[in-house]
């Protein structure tokens, strides 16, 4: 864990207890780092890798820990950390695709205080904001949120409006996004370039805190969101100058399983043609549940292909918790 200790914020970039409107110890303590280690033949081994750090957010008073869940996909093993040395086993309890949250239980007393959650939807652009990262004052940072927005990745995943914060934490994978009364508003997510004042610069990603709230007793009880999965297509797919093109598929996955090849362009679902991931998404949930039957428009060398892929449940391709 040396690499997340290792490093400080300057000074002028760290909170100061007398300007917070909220106790400043008791949120750094609220942030754990998170350890996960995934067996080799997982499926998401090969893109994420084996071994997995990041941070976590408590949020009940029982140790409950919110992560972003790729740092948790997958694992056999767990370790939390407390801002008091305190090392902690953890269950992986719950994953939601949709979100991208997830939850890990401690297996043990981890003796840390929980952060009040918050609501985004309350935050405005130019709010001033922390990132709270695991190890005190040197990984907390004085931010700001710059913008709240549709946000599209290329692994089928889809927000209607995340959050964007500038200065960029250089640790973000789970990381707790507090607003200016220190409750959770956001946890996490990427590191993505993005156009300020003329200018490209890093900025933080973070998952809305208010996707967890009508989620989070289904997690609980179920380990998964209450809504049906969306279709997934093991279709890695970028969008270059305005052109959807399948960059990499999943071993084994309804893209590859139909035929569908890397470099193919994207023109439609069906007869409906499409600009961009959103769109694209947007199209193929339409169609229904996981296991639906998703007709694809594609060009390939100049040919117009009509491909249709039985999609799937993403799940089904991941290693589950054990039990214990």
């Amino acid at each position: 864990m040396s690499e997340f200790q290792q490093w400080a914020f300057p000074e002028s970039l760290q909170p100061k207890a007398d300007e917070t409107q909220f106790d400043l110890t008791r949120a750094l303590d609220a942030v754990v780092l998170v350890r996960a280690e995934v067996p080799a033949d997982g499926y998401t081994a090969p893109n994420l890798g084996t071994e997995r750090g990041g941070y976590g957010a408590v949020i009940r008073e029982d140790g409950l820990v919110l992560t972003i869940g790729y740092l948790i996909n997958e694992a056999s093993q767990i370790w939390l950390t407390t801002n008091r040395g305190t090392v902690v086993a953890g269950h992986r309890l719950a994953y939601d695709q949709a979100t991208g949250f997830g939850l890990i239980q401690p297996l043990g007393r981890l003796d840390a205080p929980h952060l009040q959650r918050g609501l985004a939807s309350d935050v405005k652009v130019g709010d001033s904001a922390f990132v709270i990262g695991h190890g005190g004052l040197a990984h907390a940072l004085k931010t700001r949120v710059i913008g709240k927005r549709e946000f599209a990745g290329y692994w089928e995943y889809l927000l209607d409006e995340a959050l964007f914060t500038a200065p960029a934490h250089p640790q973000w994978g789970g990381a707790a996004l507090l607003n200016a009364q220190g409750d959770l508003i956001g946890i996490g997510s990427l590191l993505v370039q993005q156009e300020v004042n003329g200018e490209a610069v890093h900025v933080n990603m973070f998952v809305p805190i208010d996707l967890l709230n009508p989620i989070l007793d289904a997690m609980l009880q179920t380990g998964r969101s209450p809504h049906p999965p969306h279709p997934w297509l093991g279709m890695s797919t970028q969008d270059p100058e305005g052109k959807l093109v399948v960059g990499k598929l999943s071993p084994g996955g309804p893209a590859q399983r139909s035929g569908i090849r890397v470099g193919d362009m994207v023109l439609g679902v069906g007869a409906l043609r499409v600009h961009g991931l959103a769109e694209l998404f947007r199209a193929v949930w339409r169609l229904g549940a996981a296991g639906v039957d998703v007709p694809l428009t594609l060009s390939r060398a100049g040919d117009v292909l009509h491909i249709t892929v039985k999609s799937a449940d993403r799940n089904d391709f991941l290693k589950k918790p054990m039990l214990h």
